[in-house]
């Protein structure tokens, strides 16, 4: 990306709609106000009526031009935001007659981020932040993408940073003085008290279940049981649709089906898996396999059992919360069947299913809650906080073994390297395309 183009784009939904919002930002912003806006440009944070004219002077369109000059801008640049009508035919002028102009280039995924990161506009977990509340559907996701967006996730990282920072100072002390013998034995506890703090820190951060991702990303309910338990049909009806496959025949589900809903207030998938039982079919095998995979993976598993088998159910294959024994069929539900059950339901003609839904929900928002705000939010944060705690590590057994500072000062600066590269402070290079290529063109 070349910081000195200047980048446009549609910045609003997709077309047509009412208004449409098209971004500039960079150095050509005031020679495109002044050859391209009959007014020229307006006056700086003040909305102003204007026409937009191409170089032979035809009208474009007609509407409100928004100018925030360098520095106070999103991106820290000069920034130019044109409200006009929404229609195709207006964007694709306008978009023609701003990049006629030399070095001036419709802007690539994330490219206006991006440049608000690099101008120290946001941190990179609060660009991603951005990104998040972008494609925030629910509630949840959206407080959660607002926390990170407002530093409360960057803060912790930060501050941890920062601790280690001031442990590394005093370390190296113990390098650069190596002889004095007073200040080495006064330093190794205090060092090694600190780094057992930032330890427990950072490994409760880890153990939070991952439920920041599973926020921004969905929880996961696996639906298992025997075959022909209804599964299937169970999972069609919560869907609202005919999403998986359903016959009189065992073993007609080889694959995992998912579906996505909100329950509780969170993003869920929910998935149809094949029926378990002893096969000697090889594709059938691959089914169970997968099947099983799905519900040791899953947030909630749904045990389905056929209330007509005279069988009975077998052991509930996780304890709950996880595990939860449905029982399906209800006009033929025996009073045994009822006891062991948590919901009765009939997936044919949706008795139960309200009761069922409430009760997913339930334990969805129970799950979302039992983690106190700010937690991990993204795979790569949960990858550097590992590798940090690998380092940390180290440099503990480093001073319980009396191995020398200057292992541990190297400990250390990993460490704190995988902190700032978190936040985007340092080493970013290798992550940054992979951060903003998945934002939309408009940010």
């Amino acid at each position: 990306m070349g910081a000195r183009d200047t980048i446009c784009a549609l910045a609003s939904g997709p077309l047509p709609c009412a208004i449409a919002v098209l971004r500039i930002s960079g150095p050509a912003v005031c020679e495109i106000g002044a050859q391209f806006l009959a007014s020229g440009l307006p006056p700086a944070r003040r909305g102003s009526l204007t026409k937009l004219i191409d170089r032979e002077g035809r009208l474009v369109d007609e509407g409100i031009a928004l100018f925030a000059p360098a520095p106070n801008s999103y991106t820290g640049e000069d920034t130019l935001e044109l409200f006009l009508h929404g229609g195709p035919a207006v964007v694709a002028h306008a978009l023609e007659v701003l990049t006629s102009l030399p070095d001036v280039r419709l802007a690539e995924p994330g490219e206006f981020t991006r440049r608000a990161f690099e101008a120290g506009k946001l941190n990179l977990t609060q660009a991603e932040g951005v990104a998040d509340l972008i494609e925030a559907e629910t509630l949840a996701q959206k407080g959660q993408a607002l926390r990170q967006l407002s530093g409360g996730l960057s803060e912790t990282y930060a501050r941890w940073r920062d601790e280690l920072m001031g442990l590394l100072a005093l370390v190296e002390v113990m390098v650069d003085f190596p002889d004095e013998g007073d200040v080495a034995s006064n330093a190794a506890s205090p060092a090694h008290a600190k780094v057992s703090v930032l330890m427990r820190e950072v490994e409760a951060a880890l153990g939070d279940g991952g439920i920041g991702e599973r926020i921004r990303d969905g929880f996961r309910l696996a639906i298992i049981g025997a075959p022909n338990a209804g599964k299937s049909t169970l999972l069609n009806r919560l869907a609202g649709r005919e999403a998986a496959i359903v016959t009189a025949r065992p073993g007609t589900t080889r694959d995992v089906i998912e579906i996505r809903k909100v329950l509780g207030g969170q993003v869920v998938w929910i998935a149809d898996t094949a029926g378990l039982r002893e096969t000697d079919d090889e594709i059938e095998a691959e089914g169970i396999r997968r099947a099983r995979m799905t519900a040791d993976d899953a947030d909630l598993c749904i045990q389905l059992v056929d209330a007509s088998d005279p069988a009975a159910p077998p052991p509930l294959p996780y304890p709950a919360p996880k595990g939860i024994r449905v029982v399906n069929k209800s006009d033929l539900v025996s009073p045994a069947a009822a006891a062991s059950a948590d919901f009765i339901v009939s997936a044919k003609d949706g008795a139960g299913i309200d009761v069922l839904e409430a009760g997913l929900a339930e334990r969805i928002a129970a799950l979302a809650g039992s983690v106190e705000a700010p937690v991990i939010t993204r795979a790569r944060h949960r990858e550097k906080l590992t590798r940090g705690l690998t380092a940390l590590a180290s440099a503990k057994a480093a001073l319980e073994g009396d191995l020398g500072f200057e292992l541990v000062a190297e400990d250390l600066r990993l460490a704190i390297r995988e902190m700032q590269g978190i936040i985007g402070e340092i080493g970013v290079e290798d992550v940054l395309g992979a951060v903003f290529s998945r934002f939309c063109i408009g940010k």
